[in-house]
């Protein structure tokens, strides 16, 4: 996917006639083209047109007959064929799971005893959740079922829409009981964020002597947005991305202080400081000493050795 580093976040209001639950097929609104986020949950249902789904940093098949379950702000595209169909929905974070008061960027580390029905959006980046013909009969039945609920929106309709999407996942997750309780054990969501994390490194390490390398940058490289990144650092870290980076500058500073004569101006331009007095500052500040105090204070050391 390209230009992640503009990828748009969408709200209900923005995507949706409503702000609680909202049901669509291809005709009513346009399908969006480009790599985006939003902020609500959402499933969509191939009815037919075999394509692919870009998701967090994986690309799975997405046949007729497979759905997909995309958690709020999760990076995702899936392009529609010209002549395909496709059902959506999207729906609020309180109208699934009411009484989980928990914030959205975390519901990767829910426990499935705790909300069983957020497992298919859990592991979507790791399983394909393409229906057997039996099972998608069912569920284009349901479908037509939560259309014609949402059209009417009289006295208990919210109750029973809430029902049919419960009934919709606990399909899914039926047929899929067994992946999925095995991901659920091997803590593959975590594994996905060891590797995202990983992604965030590497691109740090590349862009090391850039005095632009910015965590829009980095969370793009990573699939990933800006506050997910932010947050799962706090989270996985204990450091922003700010500090994160000017550690890994710091220690790369002193490495070429300690094993090269390069002029402390070059150390500063290869560790990403336009400016050899900021450089020295934020040295000073992090090490207690300047870079040429630190340099001849250990090459004495090592003398005396």
């Amino acid at each position: 996917m390209s230009s992640l580093s503009r990828v748009p976040t969408y709200g209900m209001q923005q995507r949706s006639n409503r702000d609680d639950f909202y049901i669509r097929d291809k005709h009513e609104r346009e399908a969006l083209t480009a790599p985006h986020r939003h902020e609500y949950f959402q499933i969509q249902i191939n009815l037919g047109g075999d394509t692919v789904q870009h998701i967090g940093g994986a690309v799975r098949p997405f046949p007729r007959n497979a759905l997909s379950f995309i958690l709020p702000h999760r990076l995702h595209l899936i392009p529609h064929p010209e002549h395909g169909n496709f059902m959506l929905i999207n729906f609020a974070q309180g109208f699934l799971l009411p009484h989980l008061p928990c914030d959205p960027l975390d519901l990767e580390d829910v426990a499935l005893d705790q909300a069983p029905e957020l497992a298919p959006f859990q592991f979507q980046e790791h399983l394909d959740f393409i229906l057997d013909d039996p099972t998608f009969a069912k569920v284009q039945a349901l479908l037509e079922r939560l259309r014609e609920l949402d059209r009417t929106r009289d006295f208990g309709t919210s109750t029973l829409l809430r029902a049919g999407l419960l009934e919709l996942i606990g399909l899914v997750s039926r047929q899929f009981a067994e992946p999925l309780q095995q991901l659920a054990s091997e803590r593959a969501t975590h594994r996905g964020r060891r590797d995202a994390l990983a992604r965030v490194t590497a691109h740090i390490r590349a862009h090391i002597a850039d005095p632009g390398l910015t965590l829009k940058d980095a969370a793009a490289a990573a699939f990933l947005s800006p506050n997910y990144l932010t947050h799962l650092l706090r989270k996985d870290t204990g450091s922003t991305f700010s500090e994160l980076v000017l550690e890994r500058r710091m220690r790369l500073a002193r490495t070429y202080l300690l094993n090269s004569d390069e002029a402390i101006s070059h150390i500063a331009q290869r560790c990403g400081f336009a400016d050899e007095a900021y450089f020295s500052r934020r040295f000073r500040q992090t090490q207690g000493l300047a870079p040429g105090q630190f340099r001849r204070q250990q090459r004495a050391h090592r003398a005396d050795q």
